[in-house]
C-alpha cells in the first residue's frame, strides 16, 4: 500500500509507471525506514526510483518546508555526465508537485560559475559526478550542505571503475561520513542523522571497499540468491533483506566471493532475444549497414544503439550512416542517389563537448526512430526510451561489459534484441559469454542479403556462396569505397579509426588476448572494413620521415664506401 500511495501521490500513474519493479518494492520501504542500504540489481530494474521516490517523499513532508536557504538535502553521485542529465529529469518529474524541492546538478563540462551561483541559491536534490562535487566542496564557500540527510552512490562499481575511488573517500571526509574517520568526524557524524545508500549492478572488491567505509549495518537486497546458498543461520525471516552482523567485514568479503564465482551477477531479462553474426573482417561496415537497414525497413519506428570501441571509430561511422548516397539501379546516376539510411544518426562519446554530448543525449531520448553510435560511455545507467536493438560492433571485452552494454534494451518488462558481431577467429568468445550464463544464436544474414535487390533485382535461389563474394555486399563495399575517398576529410577519420581500431584490439586483457589477437587480423581486410582500399601505416608521420632520410643517408654512405676499398691486384 505504501509503494501504491507513492505512485499516487507523484502522479507516476499517469507517467506510465503502473507497478513498482521487484526491486523497487524491495528497497522503498527500507529506504524510508532509514536504514543504510546495498543494492545489487542488474540493469533497467528501476534502481534510480527506488533511492529518489523516498527521499522526495520524505522531503515533502518535512515540517516546516524544506527552502533553498536550507541547501542540499540529498546528495546523488553518479558515474557520467549523462546519467546526471538523466537522473536530474527523473527528479524533476517526481517534485513537479512539490516546488519547494529544487532539483539540480553539477558535473565536468558545465560553467563552474554558474553552477556556484546555482548552489548559493541552494538546491535541494544535488545530482552530481565525483570530480565536480569535490572541486566545490573544496572550493565553493557558499556550497551549504550542513542539513545533509542522504548521500547516494548510484552505479557505484562504474563510478570506481572510471578511477574516482579517491575522489569519494575525500568526499565522504568532507562530509563526515566515513566509517573510519577521525574522532573529529565521528563527532560530527553522531551529530547527524544520515543515511547512505549505495546501488551497483556488480560487486567486487572495491564496491565492498566503498561500502565498508560508508555504510553502517546496511540492509542487502538483491542478494537473496547468494543468502539461500549460505548457512540458513544467516537468513533473518524475510527473503528480500538481510541485516549484516556485526563483523561486517568478513560478510562483505564473503559476499564478494560468491558474487565472483557465480553467474547471477550477469542474469539477463528473459525478454531479450540474443544473437551474434559471424562476419570476416573486410566485410563488418557493409553488413553493419545492411542489418541496419534491414531493421529500419522492417519497423519504421525503431531505435537502435551502435557500440563501438573508439572515439575516432564513433566519428567515423557517424559520418558514413549519416551522409552515405547510394543507388542499387543498373547505372550510377547522381540524381537517383539517396540516402542509405532515411534516419537521423547520433554519436556519443568522452571527447565530444559538453553541448553537443547534452544535445546528442537529450536528442535520441526524444527521438521515435534513431541510430546512436557510441562508445561505453553509453554502456551504463544510461535509460533510453524504447530503444529496440543493441549492437555491439565492436567486442566489449570482459562478459560483465557484454551484460551492461545489452542493458539499454529489453528494460523493465519491454522486449529488445541484442546483436553480437564476431569475426571467425574470435567466436570462442561465445564460449566466455556462456560461462556467464549469456547463451547466443545465430543471427540469419543469408537471408537478410537475399532479401536486398542487387541492379532492381532481387537474387533467386542459387548455390551457396561466400559473404564476402554476395552480389548485395559487393555492390555496397564499392560505394563505401567510393564514399570514403571521395572526399580527403572523410579518408582522414577513416584513417584515424583504422588505427585507433587496432590500439584498442591489443588493449583486451587476461584470458581475452588469446580470443582478441591482432596477430590473426590480415591488417588489409581491416582497412576494407573501414573503406579504405589500401592499409594506412601505422608509424607516425614524423617516424616515417626520419625513416626515409635514414634510407637516403644510407644509400649515400655505401657508394663512398665502395670507393675506398682497394682494388685487387
Amino acid at each position: 500500500m505504501l509503494i501504491e500511495h507513492l505512485l499516487v501521490s507523484f502522479g507516476l500513474d499517469k507517467m506510465g509507471f503502473k507497478a513498482p519493479t521487484r526491486i523497487q518494492a524491495q528497497a522503498i520501504p527500507v529506504a524510508i525506514s532509514g536504514q543504510h542500504m546495498l543494492v545489487k540489481a542488474a540493469t533497467g530494474t528501476g534502481k534510480t526510483l527506488a533511492y529518489l521516490a523516498p527521499i522526495v517523499h520524505l522531503l515533502q513532508m518535512r515540517e516546516p518546508r524544506v527552502e533553498r536557504t536550507d541547501g542540499t538535502f540529498a546528495l546523488v553521485l553518479v558515474p557520467t555526465r549523462e546519467l546526471c542529465l538523466q537522473v536530474y529529469g527523473i527528479a524533476q518529474q517526481l517534485v513537479h508537485r512539490f516546488h519547494w524541492i529544487v532539483p539540480g546538478y553539477i558535473m565536468g563540462g558545465e560553467n563552474r560559475a554558474k553552477e556556484k551561483a546555482r548552489l548559493r541559491k541552494g538546491i535541494s536534490i544535488l545530482i552530481a559526478t565525483p570530480g565536480r562535487l569535490l572541486d566545490h566542496l573544496q572550493h565553493t564557500s557558499s556550497f551549504v550542505y550542513s542539513n545533509l540527510r542522504w548521500i547516494v552512490f548510484d552505479e557505484a562499481d562504474s563510478i570506481l571503475e572510471l578511477g574516482f575511488g579517491k575522489a569519494l573517500e575525500d568526499i565522504l571526509e568532507l562530509l563526515g561520513s566515513r566509517n573510519d574517520a577521525s574522532e573529529q568526524n565521528k563527532n560530527k557524524m553522531e551529530s547527524m542523522q544520515r543515511q547512505n545508500l549505495l546501488l551497483s549492478a556488480t560487486l567486487n572488491e572495491k564496491v565492498n571497499r566503498l561500502a565498508k567505509i560508508s555504510l553502517k549495518n546496511p540492509v542487502m537486497i538483491g542478494l537473496e540468491e547468494q543468502n539461500k546458498t549460505s548457512d540458513s543461520s544467516s537468513a533473518r525471516g524475510k527473503n528480500h533483506t538481510s541485516l549484516l552482523s556485526d563483523d561486517e567485514e568478513k560478510i562483505l568479503e564473503k559476499h564478494s566471493t560468491k558474487v565472483d564465482q557465480t553467474v547471477d551477477d550477469f542474469k539477463l531479462p528473459a525478454q531479450l532475444v540474443q544473437r551474434y553474426v559471424k562476419v570476416s573482417c573486410g566485410s563488418r561496415l557493409a553488413i553493419l549497414l545492411t542489418i541496419l537497414k534491414s531493421l529500419f525497413e522492417r519497423q519504421l519506428s525503431h531505435k537502435v544503439v551502435v557500440f563501438l570501441s573508439t572515439c575516432d571509430s564513433v566519428d567515423f561511422h557517424h559520418t558514413v550512416l549519416n551522409q552515405l548516397e547510394w543507388t542499387s539501379g543498373l547505372q550510377l546516376d547522381m540524381d537517383k542517389k539517396q540516402k542509405f539510411l532515411n534516419c537521423k544518426v547520433f554519436r556519443l562519446h568522452g571527447n565530444m563537448d559538453q553541448d553537443d554530448r547534452k544535445k546528442s543525449f537529450l536528442g535520441f531520448s526524444s527521438e521515435k526512430s534513431a541510430i546512436l553510435v557510441s562508445t561505453d560511455v553509453a554502456a551504463r545507467g544510461l535509460d533510453f526510451p524504447k530503444v529496440k536493438c543493441i549492437i555491439q560492433y565492436d567486442s566489449p571485452g570482459d562478459a560483465s561489459e557484454y551484460v551492461h552494454r545489452v542493458g539499454r534494451t529489453a528494460r523493465i518488462g519491454e522486449k529488445g534484441e541484442a546483436l553480437l558481431f564476431l569475426q571467425p577467429v574470435e567466436i570462442d568468445y561465445l564460449g566466455d559469454l556462456k560461462l556467464h550464463g549469456a547463451l547466443l544464436t545465430e543471427y540469419p544474414l543469408q537471408k537478410v542479403l537475399d532479401s536486398f535487390p542487387v541492379n532492381g533485382q532481387r537474387l533467386h535461389k542459387r548455390k551457396q556462396i561466400s559473404l564476402d563474394m554476395h552480389p548485395w555486399i559487393m555492390s555496397l563495399q564499392r560505394a563505401l569505397e567510393s564514399f570514403v575517398t571521395s572526399e580527403d576529410t572523410t579518408k582522414k577519420l577513416a584513417r584515424d579509426a583504422f588505427c585507433s581500431w587496432i590500439r584498442a584490439y591489443t588493449a583486451h586483457r587476461g584470458e581475452l588476448k588469446n580470443i582478441f589477437m591482432v596477430k590473426k587480423l590480415h591488417l588489409g581486410h581491416v582497412a576494407r572494413s573501414f573503406g579504405l582500399k589500401e592499409q594506412p601505416s601505422l608509424v607516425g608521420r614524423s617516424h616515417q620521415v626520419q625513416l626515409k632520410k635514414r634510407k637516403k643517408e644510407l644509400k649515400r654512405e655505401r657508394p663512398a664506401k665502395r670507393r675506398k676499398i682497394p682494388a685487387k691486384r
